[in-house]
């Protein structure tokens, strides 16, 4: 195999998509995957719930990549900019019912313009900021009655919110105190806009730590969760999967070594890794990259210190000798961020029993026929 590849194990993603869907569905909720790590369609029945598949997305391609699999009910979870609103509007003709994002004024009232009266409309949600992290109104902030009493033609389908802040997180106990918060401010803002006499009915929270180590249910009636299902090391830290369920790694060969600074050189920089560094902050830092061997076997010890465009440099945490792995060795380099390691390649290499199959990732933002 060409390196650097991308791999998925298909039994472990298999594992982790059966094990959040059961968790989802013992608090009576409906599950509402993001497809936003995946991005891609062979990816979608290890995630979707097979009795009510709906989806999140990140991006409008995402979006027509899920019609395309015939995933009608599709929110898509990212402020609505003006240069999107024909491309909605060209999903919602070929069959999407598709939700739309919205925290101001402007928003609504550029939507109301492009979809009162047409005979396809997009449905509606108010985004809600529970813990400051991002995007989206204060559950008690003025304007989200005024957003909702401007719909004029539009239905209003319910308020989301994500817990952007889960991640910050250090241990079990620190996620479920951001789930609680999540929960209880998306159910006070669905609660004021019902005593105002707007229908609500979704309550949608979620991200992979709140989903795991979840809160009060409150008003909430549908969860959203994405990284889990292939992992990373962010996530092992914060407990959302032990290390062993990471079902992505990128298959690395050694090129060279430096004796004399203790490292191993292999052809995974940062073009194919990421630049991420997100577990810096944690209690253990992987540097950029856990390293396995090709099998997948962790080393204890063995992490990527540096990353440069095309070149992986690896050495160990503690200043002893690196292992002896000869020239043209292959090995396996686990994410810190299933995310970003994943959008620096356009296929996944799928392994199954059966051998490897080629599975194709959604590219960019824009579905096709769309002038970029």
């Amino acid at each position: 195999m060409f390196t650097p590849a991308l791999l998925l194990n298909v039994a472990k993603l298999e594992a982790n998509g059966a094990r959040m869907r059961k968790a989802v569905a013992s608090r009576g909720l409906d599950f509402r995957p993001h497809f936003k790590t995946a991005k891609c369609i062979e990816a979608l029945p290890f995630i979707l719930d097979p009795a009510n598949p709906r989806l999140t997305v990140s991006t409008l391609a995402e979006a027509e990549a899920g019609l395309g699999a015939g995933i009608r009910d599709i929110l898509y979870a990212v402020g609505v900019a003006p240069n999107k609103i024909r491309a909605i509007g060209d999903l919602l003709a070929r069959g999407a019912n598709l939700a739309v994002l919205v925290d101001c004024l402007d928003a609504v009232r550029a939507l109301c313009g492009a979809f009162s009266g047409a005979n396809h409309r997009p449905r509606v949600m108010i985004e809600i900021d529970t813990d400051g992290h991002r995007a989206g109104l204060a559950p008690d902030a003025p304007d989200l009655l005024a957003l909702a009493g401007a719909l004029d033609g539009l239905d209003l389908a319910g308020v989301m919110t994500h817990a952007g802040e889960s991640y910050l997180g250090p241990d079990p106990e620190g996620a479920r105190a951001y789930a609680e918060r999540e929960a209880q401010g998306a159910s006070e803002a669905a609660r004021r806009l019902r005593a105002a006499g707007h229908a609500v009915p979704i309550v949608s929270v979620g991200s992979s730590p709140t989903a795991t180590f979840p809160g009060g249910t409150h008003d909430v009636t549908e969860m959203r969760a994405g990284v889990y299902a292939l992992g990373d090391l962010f996530m092992a830290n914060l407990g959302v999967v032990a290390p062993s369920d990471i079902a992505l790694s990128c298959l690395v060969t050694v090129i060279g070594h430096q004796i004399g600074r203790n490292w191993i050189l292999t052809d995974g920089g940062w073009t194919a890794l990421s630049q991420d560094r997100s577990t810096a902050n944690q209690a253990v830092d992987w540097n950029y990259g856990r390293v396995c061997d090709e099998d997948g076997n962790q080393f204890e010890n063995l992490v990527v210190v540096k990353a440069n465009q095309e070149h992986g440099i690896l050495s160990t945490r503690d200043g002893t000798p690196v292992p002896d792995l000869p020239w043209g060795s292959r090995l396996r380099i686990l994410p810190n961020h299933a995310c970003a390691m994943a959008d620096q390649h356009r296929v996944f290499h799928a392994l199954r029993p059966e051998g490897v199959e080629v599975w194709r990732r959604v590219e960019g933002w824009a579905p096709t026929g769309v002038d970029t």
